[in-house]
Formats: C-alpha cells, sequence, structure tokens
C-alpha cells in the first residue's frame, strides 16, 4: 500500500480532520524512525509488473534476484487468483558484483524464444538499483545486436517492444512502479513530435479520448468499458488486466491470457483530442499524461477517482464534454438509484467513524464517498505508517469500522469493528479482484458494504437476534 492520503477535494474535507501520517507514528519532525511493524506498502516492481500484465501480449522481467518475480506472481496470484507469469534475470552472486548486463540479455531472449511476447515490460529492483545497473544503456546495445542479427537474416520474425522502468522500492511503493511503467510504454509507443494531434475543435478531434484507470479492480475496468463505449467514442484504456488477470476458465494452457490494451491503441494515443487521469497522486515525472501533453500536445485533465456523487459527476461531465455526447440516460439512472440509496441508508451510517486506508488514490476517492454519506475518517495513516503503530493510535477513537484492503484485519479485530475489504490487496476472501469501486454503480456498491457491515455489526452485538434494523 502506498503513503496514506491527504484528502483534498472539497467532498472530502471530512477527512481532513483525521490524524495525518505523523499523527499516526507518533513521531514529530527529526524524531528517530523506529522499525516498521506489519508495514502498509507494497514494493514498486509489483505495481510496475501488474501495469504491464495490463498490456496486450506483454510480459514483464525484473532485472534482478529470482525471489522478486517469486514474491509479486505469489502476491498476485492470492489476489487475482489468476496464473500469472513473471520473468527475471537472476541475478547471482557474481552478477551482483560484476553486473547483470549478460543476465538481462539472457533473460530478453529467453522470453522472447518461449513466449513469442508482443511486448516485454523491463522493471528494475532493489538490487539492481543498489549496485548501479545502468539498464537503459544495456537495452540499447541489446536492441542494437537484435537489429544487427535481424539485417544478417541470423535471426527471422518480429522482435518484441521492449519497455524500461526504474522501479527500486526504496524509493517508492507498487503505486509509483505502477505509474512508471505505464509511462514507459506510453513513451515508447508513441512518437515524440510526429503527427501532432488534429486541433481541438476538428471533428476528427472528437474521435478518440484517452483514460488512465490507474490501479483500479478488474470489474472496475470493466465498468469503465461500459461508460466509454456508452459515448460512442473511439478511446484508449491503459492499462487494461480486466481479462488478463480475471479472465474465463482455459481448456489447455495459454502463453498470454487474451485481452490487455493492445500495442496499436497505446500508439494512437498520440493522436487523441483529450487524456483522463483517474486519481491525482501521480507525481508529474512518472505521468504518462503528462507526457502526452508535453511531448504531443494531448491536453490531459486529471481528477480523483470517480468514487462518490461528486465526484462520478465530474467524471461524466468531462467525458461529454471531450466527446460532445450528452450523459447517456442510463447513467442518468444510476446515479438517481445511488441518490436513492443515499436517502435510504442515511439513518444507518450518519454520524459513524471510520478509519480508511489504501493507495492514495483511493482513500481520496473513499473519504469523498464518506463525507458524503455523514461518515467521519477518524484516522488514516502516512508515508512511514505501519498496521501495529495505526492500531496504537486508533484505541479511544471510538471508530465503527474500518475500510481498506485484507491486511487490516488484525487492525480491526484489534479494535473490535467491522472490516470492509476493497481495494488490492485481498488474500482472505474470494473476487477481491472484483468489487467494483467506480462511478454511480461502484460507489453504490461500497455504500451498500458500508451499510451491511455496520447493521451487521450491531445486530450481532445485540444479543436479542432481531431481524428488523
Amino acid at each position: 500500500m502506498s503513503d496514506y492520503a491527504t484528502i483534498t477535494e472539497a467532498p472530502a474535507a471530512a477527512a481532513k480532520a483525521a490524524p495525518s501520517a505523523k499523527a499516526a507514528t507518533g513521531r514529530g519532525a527529526g524524531e528517530p524512525f523506529v522499525s516498521t511493524r506489519n508495514a502498509c506498502k507494497l514494493c514498486a516492481p509489483l505495481g510496475a509488473s501488474f501495469a504491464y500484465l495490463g498490456i496486450e501480449g506483454c510480459i514483464p522481467l525484473l532485472h534482478g534476484s529470482q525471489g522478486c518475480s517469486t514474491y509479486i506472481r505469489r502476491y498476485g496470484i492470492s489476489h487475482f487468483r489468476e496464473p500469472i507469469d513473471i520473468a527475471s534475470s537472476n541475478f547471482t552472486e557474481s552478477a551482483a558484483i560484476f553486473g547483470g548486463e549478460l543476465n538481462l540479455g539472457k533473460a530478453l531472449d529467453n522470453v522472447s524464444r518461449q513466449y513469442e511476447p508482443k511486448a516485454i515490460g523491463v522493471a528494475s529492483t532493489c538490487l539492481s538499483e543498489t549496485i548501479g545497473e545502468n539498464v537503459p544503456m544495456y537495452l540499447t546495445r541489446y536492441k542494437s545486436e537484435r537489429e544487427r542479427l535481424a539485417a544478417t537474416a541470423v535471426t527471422t520474425g518480429e522482435s518484441p517492444a521492449i519497455f524500461y522502468a526504474s522501479t527500486p522500492s526504496y524509493a517508492g511503493t507498487h503505486m509509483e512502479g505502477f505509474h512508471a511503467a505505464v509511462r514507459a510504454a506510453v513513451s515508447t509507443m508513441v512518437p515524440a513530435g510526429e503527427d501532432p494531434a488534429p486541433a481541438a475543435g476538428d471533428a476528427a478531434a472528437k474521435a478518440r479520448i484517452n483514460v488512465l484507470s490507474g490501479f483500479v479492480s478488474t470489474e472496475d475496468l470493466r465498468e469503465l468499458h461500459a461508460i466509454l463505449t456508452s459515448f460512442g467514442t473511439a478511446y484508449t484504456l491503459l492499462p487494461d488486466y480486466s481479462e488478463t488477470l480475471d479472465g474465463v476458465s482455459w481448456e489447455e494452457y495459454r502463453k498470454h491470457p487474451e485481452g490487455g490494451t493492445p500495442l496499436d491503441s497505446i500508439r494512437a494515443m498520440g493522436r487523441a483530442s483529450r487524456t483522463l487521469g483517474l486519481g491525482t497522486s501521480v507525481t508529474p515525472d512518472r505521468d504518462a499524461g503528462v507526457w502526452l501533453d508535453e511531448k504531443r500536445g494531448v491536453p490531459l485533465s486529471r481528477i480523483p477517482l470517480p468514487i462518490g456523487v461528486e465526484n462520478t459527476d465530474r467524471f461524466f461531465a468531462l467525458l461529454s464534454e471531450a466527446t460532445g455526447t450528452p450523459v447517456p440516460e442510463s447513467w442518468v439512472r444510476a446515479r438517481g438509484r445511488l441518490v436513492d440509496a443515499y436517502i435510504d441508508g442515511h439513518k444507518y451510517v450518519a454520524g459513524k467513524k471510520a478509519i480508511l486506508y489504501g493507495e492514495d488514490d483511493l482513500v481520496e476517492g473513499i473519504g469523498s464517498l464518506l463525507a458524503e454519506i455523514g461518515i467521519k475518517v477518524v484516522l488514516t495513516g502516512g508515508p512511514e505508517a505501519d498496521f501495529a503503530t495505526m492500531l496504537e493510535q486508533a484505541k479511544g477513537l471510538g471508530a465503527d469500522l474500518a475500510i481498506g484492503n485484507g491486511k487490516g484485519l488484525f487492525l480491526a479485530r484489534g479494535l473490535g469493528i467491522p472490516l470492509v475489504r476493497c481495494g488490492f490487496p485481498i488474500h482472505d476472501r474470494i473476487g477481491g479482484q472484483r468489487i467494483l469501486h467506480l462511478g454511480y454503480r461502484g460507489t453504490l456498491n461500497l455504500f451498500d458494504l458500508v451499510c451491511n457491515a455496520i447493521m451487521e455489526a450491531k445486530q450481532n452485538a445485540a444479543g436479542i437476534g432481531y431481524t428488523y434494523i
């Protein structure tokens, strides 16, 4: 999990009053750091790997030790319940001393031969970054040799595209790795300064939009597809692991699952009229939308995840503006059902207190929802937060529930409150990858989960077995 969010949008004002990252750690500025216990964050190459898996025919390749890929595969399989292949350059002691250029070249050759991928997404690890590996130089040499061999007919077949993202975990979390990988794919596949996007007033300018989804669930990605399709315009959704990490059952093993954002669709991002970036925590140096704006003149609108009525209204308004199409009636009715649900459940949630944790963008979005329904956020975490410290800080705050990924189980148990699971990772339930968070329907789903968790806790505590609440 990345740094806990500081809620900046007006609808999430209630979350601003929650203890900050510093408060959650119990330390002030300049005080010595105490070892983290049960840390709340995950590693940068993990995020990069999942972003790469959202590209059609792409195999993630970690430049480092084999343990990194094993850890990420285990984490991903437990959440997505799907087979996941992540390659490794397999550092040994000698590679750690003398450098891993040969290892990387062999790994690229092996993956190309065995998987015949359309793309290979390379990400660095703590080990390769610590010893100062110059991976861009290695890849330049590798590509030059590959071109030379192709020119002399020593090799045949189409070579895969190669992306590279620098993702040391000591410089960020899985969210930094995720965004760095998306930017790497865009900056590799979209030519800079060529084939400029059409003017905003041209009819062709409304023919395509880009949507950078952020790290959301597979069901969220399917919801985004449904929303974008309903506006009747061409679009690129990047990344898209809705099928690659949550697909159908196979009768026979496949080297590549179906799905993923096609490479041609990524190439077309430079010709779009606008990019919509979901989530506000990404820094400009990792933002693919900023790259498209600076290099191709495709304007970027970056907004909070569309969770809650106000955030979702903003998302639909931007889509309507970008496409020139009114919001379809089906979504107007979905909004109406959500508002009706707020009215139905208000008496159960108003005045309650919540502990909220997760990726910055998810916390910002859910914080907005909680503010709309009258739940006060009494604690979030921070850059150095861990669940053990959060438990210590939460005692005496009177929280009624916790909201976040499955790793907060012992936090919730320690406080005797229910846990509403959402986000990543969820290893202790089936369907964690299919939780819908985004849009009017996703907000309604979260609202139902929150209401029912509070009602069940009240029912269980009563001891009299009543069936009406």
